[in-house]
């Protein structure tokens, strides 16, 4: 049975540029040539052509709930590398290594997030992950939560630098499990107040460009005692990646 429900399924070339980079730069080894799921690519499956670009040793599948999404895809099929399908949460019973599902849970109730979190989590191959989140129609902001079989391993935020004003816009493209959380009281509120502090005090790294900004600000996160993941190699792509408990709810005390 496909559990899940359509979503308005928009999309843009280049939307998931950022976290196609960054899924291949962390995963592309451990993938190899395994099946990979981008579920819910939407109303045109380019997103998931691109995907399988960025990982092209892989089998990639992508999983829609309409079966019109899924007839007007196979055009751009190429088997076996690159297939579409019909499926929901329950993964077409593939049992993927990796699960990319973007702008899906954000059309969803946030009551929603832990049982699809749960159901995806299940259909894993062993070992495998889930990347979910959500990003701006142009993919100029986006973010992700990593999973595990376990529960959530790290948040990350990435954002085109050359137009990024103020850390606050990611705020606005949390994933659903956050998106309600940034409140005093949360961690994930604690999160950009440190932010805004440390872009403050970067300020001057400006005049070097919007990169060295970032990456001290980034610095400045870790030197405060953020759990801080990666190298300054990833930071100067615009990304920052957390361990999830840094801004895991704080009534959450499963692993969701």
């Amino acid at each position: 049975m496909i559990v899940g429900r359509l979503t308005r399924g928009t999309t843009n070339p280049n939307r998931l540029r950022r976290v196609d980079r960054w899924i291949a730069s962390r995963f592309g080894r451990t993938v190899g040539t395994g099946t990979v799921v981008d579920l819910g690519y939407g109303a045109t499956p380019v997103t998931t052509v691109e995907l399988h670009r960025c990982l092209p040793h892989a089998r990639v599948v992508g999983l829609e709930i309409d079966p019109v999404r899924v007839a007007d895809a196979q055009p751009f099929a190429r088997p076996p590398g690159l297939t579409f399908a019909r499926g929901g949460f329950e993964l077409a019973g593939l049992r993927p290594v990796l699960v990319r599902t973007m702008n899906v849970l954000r059309q969803y109730d946030e009551s929603e997030v832990d049982s699809a979190w749960a159901l995806l989590r299940k259909g894993l191959a062993p070992g495998g992950v889930l990347v979910e989140g959500t990003c701006d129609e142009l993919g100029r902001v986006a973010s992700w939560v990593t999973l595990s079989s376990g529960g959530p391993l790290t948040l990350t935020l990435a954002g085109r630098l050359s137009t990024l004003d103020d850390p606050a816009i990611f705020a606005e493209r949390l994933p659903k499990a956050l998106i309600h959380r940034n409140v005093p009281g949360e961690r994930v509120h604690d999160l950009f107040l440190a932010l805004d502090r440390h872009w403050a005090r970067a300020a001057p790294y400006a005049a070097f460009g919007a990169r060295q900004r970032w990456v001290h600000t980034v610095a400045g996160l870790r030197a405060d005692g953020w759990p801080v993941l990666d190298r300054p190699a990833r930071w100067r792509h615009g990304e920052l990646t957390l361990a999830w408990a840094a801004v895991q709810p704080r009534d959450d005390h499963g692993t969701s």
